[in-house]
């Protein structure tokens, strides 16, 4: 039978990636006091939200991923480190870690070495669905998890960012529609991404952003995901007065990826709020 959250019905891929994390849970379980334990030597977090707030200029998360279901292969051959060294230098002002090794080639090694190699923010980019999760991020030192809304239930959203707010680190909620903006901002979500892509159909439409933005408060942080293809696009979500843009694929798919960050992060937005 197919997964569902509510009254939705997740799509193919994203109910094989559920079923796929829900499997990995028991072997999680053994581990949890190793990851408690973990811990409390994990790298210092830095504040990921403070980060997306810079006034006069769109945020760049930069993202580290080698390939995906929609897209397959991206750039198989990447160093972590490398690459993301480069974003950093190029003004990127935070990081996107995909650790999903089954759909997107990545691993907790990668977030670690970033992470040890980097000065700014990282996200832990998966598929969180519970405290193991959670734990398992800021044991390998994430400054902040990915909850997505439509694959979470309003009692699992509360208690994994009550969990991960816990440990200090921010959280970016994922929404696509109206509904999930709304569950999001009952929440008291801090920082609310738009996706642009329709995980159903894997069409992407920056509209998406430009629809959903109206009903974000502005001291929320907004963050534009998926479908970002140029600095132009940037510039269109800036003027709009979206804080952040999260860009993988267009980064990832660019002779010189620094080169591509830089043209991004140089776009000025309009000031929604002051942090």
């Amino acid at each position: 039978m197919p997964e569902t959250q509510g009254s939705k019905t997740l799509p193919g891929v994203l109910a094989s990636i559920v079923q796929t994390k829900r499997a990995e849970l028991s072997g999680l379980a053994s581990r949890k006091q190793a990851l408690e334990a973990a811990i409390a030597t994990a790298p210092r977090i830095q504040g990921f939200a403070r980060a997306l707030s810079a006034p006069g200029r769109v945020a760049l998360i930069a993202e580290c991923k080698r390939r995906s279901p929609g897209a397959g292969a991206i750039r198989p051959d990447l160093d972590p480190v490398r690459l993301t060294r480069s974003y950093e230098e190029a003004g990127a002002a935070a990081l996107s870690v995909l650790t999903d090794a089954t759909y997107f080639g990545g691993s907790n090694d990668d977030l670690v070495a970033i992470r040890a190699a980097a000065s700014i923010p990282v996200l832990r980019k998966d598929f969180t669905l519970d405290l193991l999760h959670v734990l398992e991020a800021r044991a390998i030192g994430a400054d902040a998890v990915l909850l997505i809304v439509r694959i979470l239930s309003d009692s699992e959203l509360r208690t994994l960012h009550g969990e991960a707010v816990a440990l200090g680190m921010d959280v970016l909620v994922e929404t696509h529609d109206a509904q999930e903006v709304r569950r999001a901002l009952d929440l008291g979500a801090r920082v609310i991404g738009i996706n642009n892509r329709d995980l159903s159909t894997f069409t992407t439409d920056l509209d998406t952003t430009l629809r959903l933005l109206e009903q974000i408060p502005h001291d929320v942080v907004v963050v534009s995901e998926s479908g970002i293809r140029s600095a132009s696009d940037v510039a269109v979500l800036g003027a709009q007065g979206v804080d952040a843009v999260l860009v993988g694929e267009t980064l990832l798919r660019a002779h010189d990826p620094a080169a591509e960050a830089s043209s991004m992060a140089r776009i000025a937005c309009v000031a929604r709020h002051s942090v």
